[in-house]
């Protein structure tokens, strides 16, 4: 109970001190820095060097102690240094699907100074280090398990260096936004018949009715026939009144229905998910139905992402902000 409270505590202090922001620089507010290990050794040494010193009045081991606590002081102020003015920026994140590792690109610049084992993670995952020039920048991407559907969002990065003698740790606690869409994970099936294919009938064959797209011919005239359709010529060489007829060609359009799937949710949102690539793959038109969403038949990429969207995000927050946690 004490550590919740504690780490609850934290957080909105951090929330407070470092606030989210797609782009973030480093300053003196953003940077704690604390002794490593090696650095409390160090520390417990020089007393040990100092206490010797003392009780044998030697210049020696005088000299040498506070050649070394000037070394250690150097190595507060480099570590210091090493991350102060660095700026870190979000990049785009593509969406993965559930079950995937979901990559989150970010970039490191050095505004006028070098930065070297810049380290950067999501304690107690491995660190991707990198070093960055004094005038240039530096990308790398960091990965995270997605695990369920929805937006993903990154918990605070991590930041450190321990340049340049590792006896001392700067770090910082950074939330860049960070945010991934995740598709279902696809759950192999076999796709639905097309609705009014008879047995006689395949899939995809074309069935007329009335339109406006290809002229079929003129037929005798009707009550209620639009005038705008008349053949005035046939008309004024006596052959009656005459309209002209046309016809427009309609596939069966394949829908894919939630309610019509067995089965939990999260199987359906997968199965629908795998027919979606799967059409998308035969460049097949589709249409999607869902519980109060509707994807009228198209075909193509734009189609695609906006299915495995409105499939993503079913049931959850519409935006990451809603995702937070």
């Amino acid at each position: 109970m004490a550590a919740r409270l504690f780490a609850a505590r934290w957080s909105r202090w951090l929330e407070k001190r470092i606030p989210p922001a797609r782009q973030v620089l480093l300053n003196q507010r953003r940077i704690f820095i604390l002794p490593t290990p090696q650095g409390l050794l160090f520390g417990v040494a020089l007393l040990l060097m100092l206490l010797a010193a003392i009780n044998y009045q030697n210049s020696l081991a005088y000299g040498l102690t506070f050649l070394l606590l000037s070394v250690g002081l150097v190595a507060i102020l480099h570590t210091y240094r090493n991350l102060a003015g660095l700026q870190l920026a979000a990049g785009e994140a593509s969406p993965v699907f559930a079950g995937e590792q979901a990559g989150f690109r970010l970039r490191l610049q050095g505004n006028g100074r070098a930065r070297h084992d810049i380290a950067l993670g999501w304690p107690p995952a491995p660190f991707e280090r990198v070093d960055v020039e004094a005038d240039g920048s530096a990308e790398l991407e960091l990965f995270l398990a997605a695990k369920r559907r929805g937006w993903l969002r990154a918990p605070r990065l991590r930041v450190e260096s321990r340049f340049p003698l590792g006896l001392l740790v700067a770090w910082s606690w950074v939330d860049l936004d960070l945010a991934v869409l995740v598709y279902p994970r696809p759950l192999d099936g076999a796709l639905p018949p097309a609705p009014g294919i008879g047995e006689d009938e395949e899939p995809g064959v074309a069935a007329q009715r009335s339109g406006v797209d290809d002229f079929q011919g003129l037929r005798a005239y009707q009550s209620g026939d639009s005038r705008r359709r008349l053949h005035w010529k046939a008309w004024s060489r006596g052959q009656g009144l005459l309209v002209k007829d046309f016809a427009e060609l309609h596939g069966h359009d394949l829908w894919l229905d939630f309610d019509s799937l067995g089965g939990d949710r999260e199987a359906r949102l997968s199965l629908l998910c795998h027919w979606v690539l799967q059409l998308t793959g035969r460049n097949q038109p589709f249409a999607l139905r869902l519980p109060g969403v509707i994807r009228p038949p198209a075909s193509g990429a734009t189609q695609r992402e906006a299915c495995l969207r409105e499939l993503a995000l079913f049931g959850e927050p519409a935006s990451p902000a809603g995702a937070r946690p």
